[in-house]
């Protein structure tokens, strides 16, 4: 066991890709919210407003863009997706465990005509491409379990009118939401819950719906039967009264509001990419540089500026890097448990600090 000094410790320890790192003002900010009362009176409306103007702000949403909220967080919505997003064929590109998500459940929704599904092998990339009949695109901007980062662009045309032709781009960035600028205009319904980026707790889920998705989601919700928790037009009514269909964590709520204006208060989306890709260079340029180790996403292009993912030689045994780790403080740089590699995998989210990544570093240097 390596002794390490008070000086050579990061002052904060936790590294995980989600549950992430908690800043200390988020959870003051938790005992001066509206706990124990109905969320759907004016205090608590009055925080989940403050959240979607926050999110408007932050990603610089077009106009008649929504900020819609709803409980269950992504899983829910990985749900949801079929019933009234798409309408007969969607195209999906899978990277990964959780790009998986959502491709699985349109493929067993029996109302559906085809799911084309795109896949490549883990830390590689596949994107999506022009198909004709496809009137729904899903890939996942981040993949959280191989740090693989896809280009976030538009596929096919946006529905006109009256929903006629066009598909909708559909975007899971629940791992890369607030690190990274991207132009909304180029999504139509992009998601993710907040215990990345924004170091809340999970069970809610966000999405930015622009027009044409809004649309699609009245129409489908009129025509076919959705079980009430996965109905998005319900979320959609809700969330312009700003609350949910029921009852949420207060708790993660605020954690989430003290965040978004922490982030605007820290030059918006472009001050956080800035944080996190100072942090997450550290971690390629030091993988690099070793030589025991390197890069688990080869493509400079792709790889993530929130989530790292780094191999080690095989005679360097990283459970035990792992172990020691932990012992000293320093937790969540697990590799994802399905991808069984000899890896570790660092947040680097703009709560985390570049020093703390620095310092962790140099304390698996001192490991190995």
């Amino acid at each position: 066991m390596v002794n390490f000094s008070h000086e050579q410790l990061p002052a904060d320890g936790r590294f995980g890709s989600g549950p992430s790192k908690v800043r200390e003002a988020q959870v003051h900010a938790i005992t001066a919210s509206p706990l124990g009362t109905s969320h759907r009176k004016q205090p608590v409306k009055n925080l989940v407003g403050n959240i979607r103007e926050g999110m408007r702000e932050l990603f610089a949403l077009p106009e008649g863009y929504e900020v819609l909220l709803g409980n269950g967080g992504a899983t829910a919505l990985w749900d949801a997706i079929p019933f009234t997003l798409v309408e007969k064929r969607a195209q999906c590109a899978v990277i990964g465990e959780f790009s998986s998500k959502a491709a699985k459940e349109l493929s067993a929704a029996p109302w559906l005509e085809s799911v084309d599904v795109l896949r490549s092998e883990p830390g590689s990339m596949i994107l999506n491409h022009q198909q004709e009949g496809v009137d729904a695109y899903l890939y996942a901007h981040n993949e959280t379990s191989t740090g693989a980062m896809s280009p976030l662009a538009r596929y096919g045309t946006a529905p006109v009118s009256g929903g006629d032709g066009g598909a909708l781009t559909i975007v899971d960035g629940t791992s890369i939401a607030g690190g990274k600028v991207f132009d909304a205009k180029n999504v139509d319904f992009y998601y993710f819950s907040p215990q990345k980026c924004f170091g809340s707790d999970g069970g809610l889920w966000i999405a930015l719906a622009s027009p044409a998705a809004l649309e699609r989601i009245e129409r489908l919700a009129k025509e076919r039967w959705v079980p009430d928790f996965l109905n998005l037009q319900l979320a959609v009514n809700n969330s312009r009264k700003d609350q949910t269909l029921n009852t949420p964590a207060v708790a993660t709520i605020a954690m989430l509001a003290d965040q978004v204006q922490w982030m605007l208060d820290g030059g918006g989306l472009a001050g956080m990419e800035a944080r996190s890709t100072a942090s997450s260079a550290a971690v390629y340029s030091w993988a690099a540089e070793r030589p025991y180790a390197q890069p688990f996403v080869q493509q400079e292009e792709y790889r993530s500026v929130t989530v790292t993912t780094t191999d080690f030689d095989d005679a360097i045994s990283v459970p035990e890097i792992l172990a020691q780790l932990r012992e000293a403080g320093m937790v969540d740089v697990d590799p994802y448990r399905s991808l069984g590699r000899n890896q570790l995998r660092i947040a680097t989210f703009p709560a985390i600090e570049t020093d703390d990544v620095l310092k962790l570093l140099s304390c698996i240097d001192a490991l190995v």
